[in-house]
């Protein structure tokens, strides 16, 4: 079966990194895994014969017959459903509830859409265990940067908000059919949301730091200060967390940048 460019479909073909992947999940005997795009079912087959229960959820309507034919009751696999719908409609927390116990997620994500994909994820948080997943490198770079580094941003203090993230392995393109024009690196989610240890409320935090990193150039008080925010609030902030008023956002840490929300929302 063909790739569909248009569905940014890379079929992973490399069983050592399949081997690793699905390690980095940990033990699999009790659990319930969530894969996204299992595609032509490379990494699947691991998951079948070691998951509680395996859901996989893919969009595209010939790979997933293939893959409901493929692993099906009848060919000893019980513990296998194929959802043939969109990963941004899925809903994590139902299956949570029916696991009885957080989910685990592992996937070779689109390139057209992963960042949806992670925010997804992490609107799920309360519902998944860790993720194990594949990007573009690049993304992986920003996904796990830590501050002063080039790659830390928007994308690196929203994900990591939600638990840590490492870096696990990267891979060249011929490790897939066809071979994309980008090196590939898969990374671990481990989710531990960080709201209340921090004191900071979600929805408007997370509204915070899109100001804060709004123009990367500026420095946090110039795109506070564009996001209509008072001079003088945002003055006595940075006076109340003695962080310098001339510093970027991506010089702070998740901490600090909660301090200075914390100090503007007095």
């Amino acid at each position: 079966m063909a790739a569909k460019s248009k569905l940014g479909q890379n079929f992973l073909r490399a069983p050592k990194a399949i081997e690793r992947i699905i390690a980095a999940l940990g033990p699999l005997g009790t659990r319930t895994v969530v894969e996204i795009g299992p595609g032509k079912g490379a990494i699947t087959e691991g998951l079948a014969a070691q998951a509680k229960h395996l859901i996989t959820i893919e969009l595209d309507r010939e790979l997933a017959w293939m893959l409901q034919e493929r692993f099906s009751p009848e060919k000893g696999f019980h513990n296998v459903t194929v959802c043939r719908q969109d990963v941004l409609g899925f809903d994590f927390a139902a299956a949570a509830k029916v696991a009885e116990e957080s989910l685990l997620v592992v996937g070779n994500l689109p390139y057209y859409i992963t960042s949806p994909i992670l925010l997804r994820l992490a609107a799920s948080a309360a519902a998944i265990d860790r993720a194990v997943l594949m990007v573009q490198r690049e993304v992986a770079d920003r996904v796990t940067a830590r501050p002063e580094s080039r790659d830390y941003g928007l994308l690196s203090v929203t994900l990591q908000l939600y638990g840590s993230t490492e870096p696990l392995l990267t891979l060249p393109p011929e490790a897939f059919a066809p071979p994309p024009e980008v090196h590939s690196t898969v990374f671990r989610w481990i989710f531990a949301p960080r709201f209340s240890e921090l004191g900071v409320e979600e929805a408007a935090f997370i509204a915070f730091l899109k100001q804060c990193f709004a123009q990367k150039r500026k420095t946090l008080s110039n795109n506070l200060r564009a996001a209509a925010q008072s001079a003088d609030r945002i003055g006595d902030a940075f006076v109340t967390t003695g962080i310098s008023p001339q510093i970027r956002a991506e010089a702070l840490t998740v901490e600090e940048l909660a301090a200075i929300w914390r100090a503007l929302s007095r």
